[in-house]
């Protein structure tokens, strides 16, 4: 069951991603603005928008929810392994399921490092300059 989930998720965002998909969707609307003087723009007309685009919106969200997190799943394993396989600190591995402070704390000290290597390639550049004066 999952792995065909898995295919239909992805087949359907893909699909759904395309321009054409978009264009057969404004063609829909724009159909549907048309007919309105047809149907005296009435409670009924405009349910069947309404009810179309609520439908289509609630599954959507299910499908792109199940897709973002197979493909974040992935990303984050793919860093663990380069991570792992590294001169990269293992601390690193497996942030993601960290608390937002944690993870503040370990992005404060990531950019104290930055700017103490950022400092020391400035002095360096500067000690280059020195000499060739």
């Amino acid at each position: 069951m999952d792995k065909v989930f898995a295919r239909f998720a992805n087949a359907t965002a893909h699909i759904t991603g395309t321009p054409g998909a978009f264009l057969v969707c404004v063609a829909l609307v724009v159909t549907w603005a048309v007919t309105g003087p047809f149907f005296g723009f009435s409670e009924t007309w405009q349910l069947v928008i309404n009810t179309g685009t609520t439908i289509v919106t609630f599954l959507m969200v299910f499908l792109i929810q199940n897709t973002q997190n197979r493909d974040t799943a992935a990303i984050q394993t793919k860093l663990d392994e380069l991570i792992r396989s590294s001169a990269a600190e293992d601390q690193f591995i497996g942030i993601e399921k960290l608390t937002d402070q944690e993870l503040a704390r370990l992005h404060s000290h990531c950019e104290r490092l930055a700017q103490q290597s950022h400092q020391a390639l400035e002095r360096a550049a500067s000690e280059r300059l020195r000499r060739r004066s």
